[in-house]
Order: C-alpha cells, then structure tokens, then sequence
C-alpha cells in the first residue's frame, strides 16, 4: 500500500514560522504525498513552492469552528482558488446540523461548491461532536449538495479524538455509492492507524505526522 498517495501533508499550527512550511514543503516534495494543507494566507507560498512538483495545495475555509456566514466562507473559498488552490476544505455549521436546519445546510455547501469553480470541495463534519446519527445525516446531506468529499476532523476539538476507525466506516458506507471520497484526519499518527482507516474506506489522510507514517 502507497500510503504517501492518501497523505494530505499538514501544517495549520497557529505559531507556524517560515521554516515550518519550508519543512513542509520539502518532506511533501520527498515523499511524493498527495498534497499539503495550509491556511488559506500561505496558498500563495504553497503553489509557488510546489510548482511542477505534482503535490496539491489543500486550503480550510470557515476554518476551524464553520460558523462563520456562508457567503464569508464561499468568499474565502473562492479567494483560495484564485490564490491557486487545488482543493478546499470547509467547515460544517455543527450548531446548524444539531438544529435540524439541513436545508440551510445544503444550501450553504452548494454556494462554496459554486466558488469553487470546479475545484474539489470537502466538508469537515467535526465527527468528535457528533452521534452516528448525526453523522450520517451530515454525510447524506453532504450527497445532496453535491460535495466532493467528506472529511471527520479539524483537529482542534479540545480532547477530541478526531478520525476514529467506527465513523470513517459509516462515512464511506453513506457516501462511496454516490461517488464521494472520504478523509480522515485528526490524530493521525502511526502507519497502522492510517492502515486501518484505509481498509475501511478512507480515500485521504490529513495529518502533520505523514513522514512518521510512511517511514
């Protein structure tokens, strides 16, 4: 198994510094990972520096709470496409989803699938928060409003445990049929843990420990 091919590099540290996306970027480029995520003001530096190299540049929106509006999100995601970015990740309104508001819901996805322009789009359920329940609701409005993939964690729940093996396999069960992928991230950390969630239906890793994982 090529497990560099699933693993989205990641570095959405607040305190991050220059060296810490120079570190990025040269491990990303070394191992031959599927892509790197960083915040949306370093999009830029990410294409710049990954040009040519074939690793995509994933960015977040409504990054990490999604309960910001969601013509501020579709704006942000758009910026991010400008900026070059290959993919975006948003936030979920986990408030929304625990108030049944799911028209709401798809209706906001679909405006940040629009300004996407085509670019893939993932939405970040925040699994940590949620019942199965909830979680396949989330998926199958994810369905609904045409997203590309879906994804558990941002992985600043405090004392959240992030992508659990359980939720992945009830993500891929509500959604492989119709065409979306899966990503798993938030303590990410070992080569079994990725396995394991591979095996059962996660097409992407997000973790900040890829280079621990693939070696």
């Amino acid at each position: 198994m090529e497990l560099n091919k699933y693993i989205e590099h990641t570095l959405l540290k607040q305190d991050a510094v220059k060296a810490d996306f120079d570190k990025l970027f040269n491990e990303a480029v070394e191992h031959k990972f599927l892509g790197v995520c960083v915040n949306p003001e370093y999009v830029e530096m990410a294409v710049k520096r990954l040009e040519g190299t074939g690793v995509k540049v994933v960015t977040v929106v409504g990054f990490p709470l999604g309960a910001s509006k969601a013509e501020v999100k579709a704006f942000e995601a758009a910026q991010a496409v400008k900026d070059g970015a290959d993919e975006v990740d948003m936030v979920i309104n986990v408030t929304d989803l625990k108030n049944g508001e799911f028209e709401k819901i798809v209706a906001e996805i679909r405006e940040i699938k629009a300004a996407c322009n085509e670019k893939a789009l993932k939405v970040i359920l925040e699994t940590d928060l949620l019942s199965a329940e909830e979680i396949k609701k989330a998926c199958e409005l994810c369905v609904e409003a045409g997203a590309d993939l879906v994804k558990t964690s941002t992985g600043f729940v405090k004392g959240g445990v992030g992508a659990k093996v359980e939720d992945v396999k009830l993500m891929a069960e509500t959604v492989a049929s119709h065409g979306l992928g899966v990503k798993a991230s938030g303590g990410i950390k070992t080569k079994e843990q990725a396995i394991a969630l591979i095996e059962v239906g996660a097409t992407r890793l997000g973790t900040s420990s890829g280079v621990a994982i693939v070696s």
